[in-house]
């Protein structure tokens, strides 16, 4: 039998089809969905050599799934991992990455700008574990130096960030991290493997919420973890086995089939995206534009040098003059684009920031991070770049008429 593999030199396109099919004895042409929650031995030696490792086989679900592990290799292969842990969710994932590794005095040093549910993780619950934290703002290099001068265990960002879409120059902050002894733990959930890879700029962990741009039509929850062996060793994969957030078969059936057209899906959001950006940017009433692609945006010159194709992302966010009044009134005019919480879907989304994914931060925390009252996040999705325009541009106007009415 050759040794040859017929995906080694394959493009992340065909990596994301192909990559860890598994074909049962059925020779099934799309990826077999096993809905079984255990497996049976041969024999009681058999299950004992199973579970002492002596021999590599399915235990139990809570462990691994057939279904799960093509989406596990799938990930690995878009990503350039060792190792891919399928999770119930993105914040499983993310809570795992850096539970799994933490304990009582550890040092955790994070970006400010982060998911509410993220920041309510490193300031609620981890601090009552013993785990120091401190939080720095996330384009700022020389306040990572400072943070970084003392020893520290695990170092958590988001880039882009969300809402804000701040950068984080990865390439640095990991040569800082590693100075300082900690572990860099990624959430690339904005950006997607399509136009960052964290683990080639030196990062140790990359998070995701397959929920995401990885399933991208609303259907499932999910999150990944990918590491190295030496992580998922020494620290993942017991948390997981024994604490349980496991991703359902079905979910990884799902994901596994949105994977096959998440790069044409990345791309062409990306390009709108920075269609809408550049157009939005400028509107009178629109006081800032938050998207990575623009060059007004104060690390551009970082986000080029990182992110692949030349492309920024699906996500930007758009401050209008007039406060929460006239983003609520942006929002409802909107007839195309959805009001939801959720981003990286086909269909585009849109949300107040302020009073529902980063609700959980005090008004300080969200002045520091730059979320304003009147900030709208929006997820562009595949619908026509111009039908799009004309649904944000009539929001623009109708945020514009508030602020005239108030005057």
């Amino acid at each position: 039998m050759s040794d040859h593999d017929p995906l080694a030199d394959c493009r992340p396109e065909t990596l994301a089809i192909r990559a860890g099919l598994n074909r049962s004895q059925n020779a099934e042409t799309s990826e077999a969905l096993y809905m079984n929650s255990g497996f049976v031995f041969d024999s009681a030696e058999q299950a004992d050599a199973a579970f002492t490792g002596d021999i590599d086989r399915y235990l139990y679900g809570r462990y691994a799934n057939p279904t799960v592990t093509m989406l596990e290799q799938r990930l690995c292969a878009l990503e350039g991992a060792e190792v891919c842990r399928a999770t119930s969710s993105g914040m499983a994932a993310i809570f795992a990455a850096m539970a799994c590794c933490l304990e009582s005095g550890d040092r955790v040093v994070a970006g400010a700008t982060l998911f509410g549910s993220s920041l309510h993780i490193l300031g609620k619950i981890l601090p009552k574990w013993g785990v120091h934290v401190d939080l720095v703002p996330p384009a700022d290099l020389d306040a990572w130096e400072k943070a970084l001068s003392t020893p520290a265990k695990v170092v958590f960002v988001e880039t882009p960030t969300n809402p804000t879409l701040d950068i984080v120059d990865l390439k640095a902050l990991s040569t800082l991290a590693h100075k300082a002894g900690a572990k860099v733990i990624v959430d690339n959930v904005v950006a997607t493997p399509v136009l960052q890879r964290p683990l080639d700029l030196g990062c140790d962990v990359v998070v995701y919420s397959t929920t995401k741009h990885l399933d991208g039509q609303g259907r499932t929850l999910g999150g990944a973890v990918l590491c190295d062996k030496a992580f998922d060793k020494d620290h993942l994969q017991q948390f997981l086995r024994h604490t349980g957030p496991c991703m359902s078969p079905f979910n990884a059936w799902v994901v596994v089939k949105g994977l096959e057209t998440l790069s044409l899906r990345v791309r062409e959001m990306s390009r709108s995206a920075q269609i809408l950006a550049e157009r939005l940017e400028a509107l009178p009433n629109v006081t800032r534009v938050a998207y990575p692609g623009l060059a007004s945006h104060p690390s551009h010159a970082v986000a080029k040098e990182q992110m692949l194709e030349g492309l920024f992302g699906s996500v930007l966010s758009v401050e209008v003059a007039g406060g929460r009044p006239a983003a609520f009134a942006f929002l409802n005019a909107l007839e195309i684009v959805d009001l939801s919480n959720n981003l990286g879907d086909t269909k585009s989304l849109s949300c107040h920031p302020t009073t529902t994914t980063h609700r959980v931060l005090t008004p300080e925390a969200r002045a520091a991070a730059g979320i304003t009252e009147g900030l709208v996040r929006i997820s562009v999705g595949l619908e026509h770049v111009d039908d799009l325009w004309r649904d944000l541009e009539r929001a623009a106007q109708a945020a514009g008429s508030t602020l005239r009415q108030a005057a």
